[in-house]
């Protein structure tokens, strides 16, 4: 048996969707952790006016997939919410799950961490934004990354007099009433807003550098995201489903030229999909406008790279977000351009007791992923998984780096894209694989108990693997 006081302290930041799945997975494993939060609640992105300032989530925000494949795998939500349920829904199922599986004690809120530092012995010293300092044997990463928005780099030529936002500061169109509106971006929260601004603005425009395949949340009378989805999809090459992909678009939604959108320079599934019900709506009624990308500013006047020009009340970017962590030394951790290479998105190639949850972008919802992460490090700390050597693992790394760039429009936007349901066949083959190295080479606990402290999230004895 090998009892808590064995087992690592394990310290989670953040608890959104990501840090309460990992949360979960610690305490049904009995592996003692603390848990610390910026907010007053979980849910973190999905908290709409979050006190944390971090939330992202806007007045009509609705899931843009359904609520089956966005829901943890053994808390299914409410059958009676609606296929894409409105943020305040998923809000509550996440209050939900943490008092289901009871280890809300654990979370510490309104208390963030201003630094973490990884001694010479391994441990990490986290300093609190309440001045204390506590220390624990590994760490785990769940601060999100739709929280530090990237505004454009370099800036365009000139000035613009008008008023200026990002998306992550959006709230609803009452601002726009009366107004010409420009919604810089392509992606989900700028379709979301340039058709919310179209119902009361003067004009809406849409300024994108390329064209994109916009995907409908429908598609014969059934959510888009499950058509065709069985136990067998993670097991099907993504070159194979995009072709069954492919012809359901065309048949269900034809081409985005027709509808006055540029045509995309890319091929379905190879950039983060953009998925609304009403946009190509709006644009087809004449209700909004798509403009190529902005050439420069002259005052109120927006130059667009075709020659044409516009006047221009306000501006909102929709130009994505930094990964940042504020907390690691830049020489220690760090994302230039977004990209931090990790063994299947969790562990760090050299920091043997650090792990990222939900630092993936998946063509579908991350909860599942984050899910099953959680699991993959709690088997991990328990000594029931044993990472592949040193050589292999980074062999690994480069191999999953060269796919995803080959397959993905070279941005910033796509430097950790996977794919939902290969994804996740992938990490459960690694599991099992790890579970065998493990059986190979000898039960040991890769990260020893070290720091002395015994968190909240203590449990009692368990065993360990057979």
């Amino acid at each position: 048996m090998t009892s808590t006081s064995q087992l690592p302290s394990v310290c989670i930041i953040g608890a959104g969707s990501s840090g309460i799945a990992a949360a979960k997975a610690l305490h049904e494993r009995g592996v003692p952790f603390d848990c610390f939060e910026k907010s007053d609640r979980v849910g973190g992105n999905w908290v709409f006016g979050n006190r944390n300032g971090m939330s992202s989530a806007y007045r009509s925000l609705h899931i843009n997939t359904s609520r089956e494949r966005m829901a943890y795998t053994d808390f299914p939500m409410p059958a009676w919410y609606p296929d894409f349920p409105h943020h305040t829904h998923i809000a509550a199922y996440f209050d939900d799950y943490v008092d289901h599986f009871g280890f809300r004690d654990a979370i510490t809120f309104e208390t963030g961490v201003e630094r973490a530092e990884r001694g010479a012995d391994g441990v990490w010293s986290l300093t609190l934004d309440t001045g204390e300092t506590r220390r624990y044997d590994a760490l785990v990463v769940a601060n999100g990354h739709h929280w530090d928005p990237r505004w454009p780099e370099p800036a365009y030529p000139g000035a613009f007099d008008g008023a200026q936002s990002h998306a992550h500061h959006y709230v609803d169109n009452r601002p726009f009433e009366g107004r010409r509106v420009l919604v810089v971006g392509i992606g989900n929260s700028a379709m979301d807003i340039a058709v919310e601004s179209s119902f009361v603005s003067e004009r809406t425009f849409l300024s994108s550098r390329r064209g994109a395949h916009v995907l409908p949340k429908y598609l014969f009378g059934r959510p888009l995201d499950q058509i065709g989805v069985n136990r067998f999809t993670g097991a099907i090459p993504w070159a194979a489903r995009r072709v069954v992909l492919e012809g359901l678009y065309r048949l269900g939604v034809g081409r985005v030229e027709d509808y006055g959108l540029p045509k995309p320079d890319h091929k379905i599934g190879s950039a983060h999909p953009t998925i609304s019900a009403d946009f190509l709506n709006r644009i087809a009624h004449g209700e909004m406008q798509h403009k190529p990308n902005i050439a420069s500013f002259e005052g109120g006047r927006v130059h667009f790279e075709d020659g044409t020009v516009e006047e221009i009340d306000a501006i909102v970017w929709c130009t994505g977000y930094k990964v940042t962590f504020p907390f690691f030394d830049e020489d220690l951790i760090a994302a230039p351009e977004n990209d931090l290479p990790l063994f299947r998105r969790v562990f760090h190639p050299t920091l043997d007791n650090v792990f990222f949850v939900g630092l993936l972008q998946p063509l579908g919802a991350i909860m599942p992923l984050s899910e099953a992460q959680g699991n993959w490090i709690a088997e991990y700390l328990r000594g029931e998984y044993a990472l592949p050597d040193p050589q292999a693992l980074a062999r690994d790394i480069e191999r999953e780096r060269r796919k995803m760039f080959k397959r993905y429009v070279a941005s910033k936007r796509h430097t950790m894209q996977v794919d939902f349901d290969n994804y996740l066949h992938d990490l459960a083959r690694e599991r099992r694989a790890g579970v065998r190295r493990m059986r190979e080479h000898g039960f040991a606990l890769p990260v020893p108990a070290r720091a002395g402290n015994e968190p909240a999230g203590a449990g009692a004895e368990v065993g360990t693997a057979s």
